[in-house]
């Protein structure tokens, strides 16, 4: 059963990727809400026990590409919420059986400082293209997934195996996904102004923290 479902995320995403390349608006919105159900239902039929967090997290991403379909404000706010939440879920699933002590206490400083350097550096060059009471929103929001990311990261340091290295390289994906997203909606200048590079990235993202988990 866990193949079929993959075998539709592959083909729903090949769909919605080409839609996105083509800039087919309908067929992007009819693909888009298939794409993470295929992606979750292939993570509960491959794990014995599915983590509830993970889970979630899979749930508010969902949640948050519907919210993006629609144009307006109010919807991309709602995404970006939706998203927020999906990041914390993922840091709890991250976080589950392992031990702070056993990662070197400068790790904890080091990688959140780097990515808020990155978060920074892509606040300041995004700042002149956004509209008032955005700037601080949308600096969290990157902070929350650089915290996710930093999580990862720490994940990895503790188990070392290929299983977070495979989720690590996921919430980066992840990471830039959502800087060129900010680029593509806001920066009229921005060269690749397209979706498809946005969901190449997501998708990968995404499908690769979950493989992460069914193969740990």
């Amino acid at each position: 059963m866990k193949y079929i479902f993959l075998a539709l995320f592959i083909c729903a995403s090949i769909l919605h990727l080409f839609a996105s390349f083509t800039k087919n608006s309908k067929l992007r919105a009819i693909s888009k809400p298939i794409l993470l159900p295929s992606l979750f239902f292939f993570y509960i039929h491959s794990v014995e026990n599915p983590s509830l967090f993970i889970s979630l997290a899979l749930l508010f991403s969902w949640l948050g590409d519907l919210f993006l379909i629609p144009n307006g404000l109010k919807w991309f706010t709602c995404g970006g919420i939706s998203f927020i939440i999906s990041h914390l879920f993922f840091v709890l699933g991250y976080a589950k059986g392992f031990s702070f002590s056993e990662i070197p206490w400068f790790y904890y400083v080091i990688f959140p400082i780097i990515y808020f350097v990155i978060v920074f550096a892509v606040f300041i060059k995004l700042k002149p293209h956004l509209k008032k009471g955005l700037s601080i929103p949308i600096g969290l929001y990157l902070l929350v997934n650089g915290a996710m990311n930093c999580f990862a990261i720490f994940r990895h340091c503790m188990f070392g195996d290929i299983a977070s290295m495979v989720t690590l390289i996921g919430a980066v994906l992840f990471f830039i996904s959502d800087v060129i997203l900010f680029f593509v909606r806001f920066d009229k200048t921005f060269k690749m102004k397209s979706h498809f590079w946005v969901m190449i990235f997501y998708l990968l993202g995404e499908f690769l923290i979950i493989f992460g988990f069914i193969i740990w």
